[in-house]
């Protein structure tokens, strides 16, 4: 029975590849899982839309889900944001962004190893710069094409990493992968987010790879991942 909550997902990309249907096992996965409506944001992407767009149609999209909550069957009361990868950054920003403007109350947020930060030299980039999916070197190739120029590095609405204040977020579950290049980034995330009296559950998947997320058909661990964060979301 209704009203249900509501997840705005936001699917990894890079900033530049994927969409919907690399996606869809996701969030079916996370539908029937968490007994929840699941609205999948198909936004713009690099180098044809260049930062900030995929953010703002992150931050259009979720206000979209609010203002249009009843016709769902959703609760406005109970929306969360989620994504991985670059998508988990583009649901950092817009819980972000939903903290200081008005815009609508997010409850929770679900990021599985969200690009947080747009550096490319901590141990984690160095450690598994090749052999691990995502390569370093990709990674930067990411950035470069998503950004304008190098001053939005330390743009909040790209690296939601550089914000000034956290107070306030909304609960979160953070999911890393021990061998990923953006490791170290997703720890520092939720250690400024503890500092900041914000809830955080951190799970580190150990010998998993970016991607894992998206393998339940293969990987017990990604499983594991997607039982964890369905139960968080009914909590």
């Amino acid at each position: 029975p209704g009203p249900l909550p509501v997840l705005v997902h936001f699917h990894g990309s890079g900033f530049v590849l994927l969409g919907l249907d690399s996606h869809d096992n996701s969030c079916r996965e996370l539908c029937a899982g968490a007994g929840c409506i699941v609205v999948a944001v198909n936004y713009r992407k690099a180098p044809e839309n260049k930062f900030p767009k995929p953010s703002d149609d992150a931050w259009a999209a979720t206000k979209w889900v609010a203002e249009n909550c009843a016709e769902l069957g959703g609760d406005a009361k109970r929306i969360a944001v989620c994504g991985d990868s670059a998508g988990g950054c583009l649901a950092a920003v817009v819980a972000q962004r939903a903290n200081v403007q008005d815009g609508p109350k997010i409850v929770f947020q679900l990021l599985v190893y969200p690009v947080t930060d747009m550096r490319d030299d901590t141990e984690s980039y160095r450690r598994f710069a090749d052999g691990f999916n995502l390569t370093a070197d990709l990674m930067r190739w990411f950035v470069r094409t998503y950004l304008n120029n190098d001053a939005e590095k330390t743009n909040p609405a790209a690296a939601p990493i550089r914000a000034a204040d956290m107070s306030g977020l909304p609960p979160t579950l953070l999911i890393t992968a021990s061998h990923d290049p953006l490791l170290d980034e997703g720890i520092a995330y939720g250690e400024k987010l503890r500092a900041a009296g914000v809830p955080v559950t951190h799970t580190n998947y150990a010998g998993q790879i970016h991607g894992f997320w998206n393998f339940t058909a293969r990987l017990d661990a990604a499983l594991e991942a997607r039982a964890e964060a369905c139960a968080a979301l009914r909590g």
